[in-house]
């Protein structure tokens, strides 16, 4: 692992333990380096603006403070083109073109050899989807969602029938290959799965969602996951 990518792990994991810390040891024996190379290590994180804390004795350890940001951390090429990979392939995802923005803002501040080297390598994966839906619809359905607004959609069936309908968005899942709005449908006043593709109009109304969570859809299937399924 070069340095850059075990700064960043090794911020990635003080963030995680919290308020309880991690001591050096237990860093050494994570990435497999010696106790001195991992002070370094937490020295230049410091000397980068990080706000790492240390504790003496025993039960204490190292960590980053509360409530505080991390500084910019280096991605590798491999790192970057992961990211844009990720999100170019998969355009139907909500807040699609917030993250492709994200991920540019992450690639201009790299250095510019790694930089170079990650633009070289995205040019050796190639991305083939289907046309995007309606950037309108999508924009509707992420702001609704993100402001727990209600949402009027027009909305036609797999059975060819169509309704304008008053839903409480809950949450976006995506499978077998299709992104759905899980929200509390006022017409039938239940949890009902919407068919983004199916999705003909969709206006931010000023009303304001009543509350349903998750736990109302019920269980996710054994191989679904949250977005952030990953963090510890």
């Amino acid at each position: 692992m070069r340095r850059a990518e075990r700064l960043h792990a090794l911020s990635e994991m003080l963030r995680r333990t919290g308020a309880r810390g991690v001591s050096a040891e237990r860093l050494a024996r994570e990435f497999e380096v010696s106790v001195r190379t991992v002070k370094r290590d937490l020295d230049a994180l410091e000397s980068s603006g990080a706000p790492v804390w240390s504790r003496p004795g025993p039960g204490g350890g190292y960590g980053l403070s509360a409530g505080a940001s991390l500084p910019p951390v280096s991605l590798s090429p491999a790192q970057a083109v992961a990211l844009m990979a990720a999100v170019s392939a998969a355009p139907e995802a909500p807040y699609a073109d917030l993250a492709t923005a994200g991920i540019r803002k992450i690639v201009d501040v790299l250095d510019p050899k790694t930089r170079e080297r990650a633009d070289e390598l995205a040019a050796r994966v190639w991305v083939n989807t289907a046309a995007s839906s309606s950037r309108t619809i999508r924009s509707a359905l992420e702001e609704a969602m993100s402001e727990q607004r209600v949402v009027r959609i027009r909305y036609t069936a797999g059975d060819g029938s169509t309704t304008v309908r008053d839903v409480e968005p809950v949450l976006f899942a995506s499978t077998s290959g299709q992104w759905y709005l899980v929200g509390w449908c006022r017409m039938r006043d239940a949890i009902r799965w919407f068919m983004v593709s199916r999705i003909e109009r969709a206006t931010v109304t000023k009303a304001v969602c009543a509350g349903h969570t998750i736990d109302e859809v019920g269980e996710p299937p054994a191989n679904a996951k949250p977005v952030h399924g990953g963090r510890v």
